[in-house]
């Protein structure tokens, strides 16, 4: 509890000093060096431009970044005007739906599509799900957490963060706010059952809501190998799954790589910083949200086995493989 105090102050203090008045709090010793500002409240306040942030600026200069504080429920800011005016505190998606033309093909059995993204390859680092309405494809939640790793030392998270999340200029926001897995999961379990996507019971299914990622990489591997380190059960809520490339190849006939290529080939600009998970979260929505606007019906696209969770069915033909 301490600690949380702490990290919480040292947010308020960072928009006030400079990086050198908070060098008395207890924390991991970070490399000095000068830091971009892409989507946090960092301690290091626009000392330099990253190149996806310019690149965001100048095609929507309404555009801000996120306060990575806010999206995890702990920005104590929100009654300073100059944190309002530079840092986003809204994850509504761009309003670029015409609802003349939205042809609301979602499954029926669906209300809403849980956007995830997860981010980390040696083990998960970022944890953000946006909540979107399946009719008006409005944002109607969201969950968004930062994962500290369980079987690394100190020095590797280090420098694993520095690597990830150090050119993005959010590694600090990381070390501040970063939980266990298992209490992130807690959390979001907390958190759908607060906005009645699944019951109270253990090994709940999801209710009237699928999760929707880009690739079957999250879900079908990711997720289970943090729950395998993380020594607990694979929740039964992760037991199937949109996998929105597949949808995008047989609506409209191409195969795409990945976000950036949906992205530029339905010439939707990118907003954000690429591999930040709540960023790519939201630009997922985007194309989703296009996808839908043209016509494309979303069903599962995949299903584990609920006796043998490792054995997966993948429900369309045609697929990225």
């Amino acid at each position: 509890m301490a600690n949380s105090r702490v990290c919480l102050l040292r947010h308020n203090l960072n928009a006030l000093f400079p990086p050198c008045s908070t060098s008395m709090l207890s924390r991991p010793a970070l490399p000095t060096r000068r830091f971009v500002t892409s989507a946090s409240i960092s301690s290091k306040e626009s000392l330099i431009t990253s190149p996806s942030t310019e690149q965001s600026a100048n095609k929507n200069p309404r555009w801000k970044p996120m306060c990575l504080y806010y999206t995890q429920d702990k920005c104590t800011m929100m009654q300073d005007s100059c944190h309002l005016q530079k840092f986003n505190h809204s994850l509504c998606l761009e309003d670029f739906v015409d609802d003349g033309e939205y042809k609301n093909r979602h499954s029926e059995d669906l209300d809403y599509f849980l956007v995830l993204d997860l981010e980390g390859k040696v083990e998960i680092l970022e944890f953000p799900v946006l909540m979107i309405d399946a009719r008006s494809m409005d944002v109607v939640a969201f969950f968004h957490r930062f994962v500290r790793p369980s079987e690394m030392s100190e020095e590797r998270i280090n420098q694993y963060i520095e690597g990830k999340y150090g050119k993005l200029g959010v590694d600090r926001v990381w070390h501040d706010t970063a939980i266990p897995f298992d209490e992130v999961i807690a959390q979001f379990e907390e958190w759908m059952q607060k906005h009645s996507l699944c019951n109270k019971e253990p090994d709940s299914p999801l209710r009237r809501a699928a999760f929707v990622t880009c690739g079957n990489w999250d879900i079908k591997t990711k997720i289970p190998q943090q729950c395998k380190v993380a020594k607990m059960k694979l929740p039964s809520y992760f037991m199937e799954w949109i996998n929105l490339k597949d949808v995008y190849l047989n609506f409209y006939k191409r195969r795409a790589a990945g976000m950036r290529t949906m992205m530029n080939e339905l010439k939707i600009p990118l907003l954000g910083s690429h591999h930040l998970g709540i960023d790519d979260t939201k630009n997922i929505a985007r194309v989703l949200q296009r996808m839908l606007m043209d016509g494309a019906e979303l069903k599962i696209t995949a299903r584990r086995n609920p006796l043998i969770p490792e054995k997966v069915e993948f429900l369309f033909e045609n697929r990225i493989k």
